[in-house]
Parts: structure tokens; C-alpha cells; sequence
């Protein structure tokens, strides 16, 4: 029998990602991201306290395009976790469990959490341009 004549695995035949179970993996990710996240604040603020000179390198990294483009994502990790910790939260007083109600959530958080990372960051900038 050909390696390409073998019946799939059940999994890989019926099984298709939804909306749920996507949103659900990163939710996972993104709680795994953060934790990346909470090592590099620790980093940070031991090299403010180790010096001025350790201190200029972990600013140097920080605020080039490598360090905007984490700290953008670990916005959005913090806001996308968050957003569906509420979602959950309403789910455990046992709100929300139709199917209809269940993706115009998902949507809604997805979103919401897009839409809290363009919030904090327009805020961010606006308020360090204009100081």
C-alpha cells in the first residue's frame, strides 16, 4: 500500500477549526506570551536597578523596532486575555451558551481586544508626543 493510500487519522478527516477552538489556542498562547512578557518587565527593572549603563542597554532594546513590535504584542496578549477571562467569566454564571451567542462573543472579544490595543497605544503616543 502507497504512503499516500492510507487512511487518515480521524482527527485530520473530520475534525475542522472553529472559531471556538481557535480562539481557545490563543488564549493559551497568548497566557504563555505574557509570561515571556513578565520575565522581560523583571529584566527591565533589574537593570534599572543594577545602573545607569545596564539600564541604557535594556532601554536601547526596548525602544527599537524589535522592542516596539514585542511590547505591541504583549499589549494585545494582555488585552486579548483579559477580554475573554470576561467572556469565561460570563459563561461561569452560566450566561452566554447558545451557539449564535457563543461566536458574536468571540467576535466581539476579538475586537474588543484589537480594539483596547489601538486605544492604549493611540493614548500612549498621543501623550508622549504632547508632553
Amino acid at each position: 500500500m502507497a504512503l499516500r493510500d492510507r487512511p487518515l487519522s480521524p482527527h485530520l478527516q473530520i475534525y475542522r477549526p472553529q472559531l471556538t477552538s481557535v480562539l481557545s489556542i490563543i488564549h493559551r498562547l497568548c497566557g504563555v506570551f505574557l509570561a515571556s512578557g513578565a520575565m522581560m518587565l523583571c529584566f527591565w527593572l533589574v537593570t534599572a536597578a543594577a545602573g545607569p549603563e545596564y539600564y541604557a542597554w535594556s532601554e536601547w532594546f526596548l525602544t527599537s523596532w524589535v522592542g516596539y513590535a514585542l511590547l505591541l504584542a504583549w499589549s494585545f496578549s494582555l488585552f486579548y486575555h483579559m477580554c475573554n477571562g470576561i467572556r469565561h467569566m460570563f459563561w461561569d454564571i452560566g450566561v452566554g451558551f447558545s451557539i449564535k451567542s457563543i461566536y458574536v462573543s468571540g467576535v466581539f472579544m476579538v475586537l474588543a481586544a484589537f480594539g483596547l490595543t489601538g486605544l492604549s497605544w493611540g493614548l500612549g503616543l498621543y501623550f508622549y508626543f504632547t508632553r
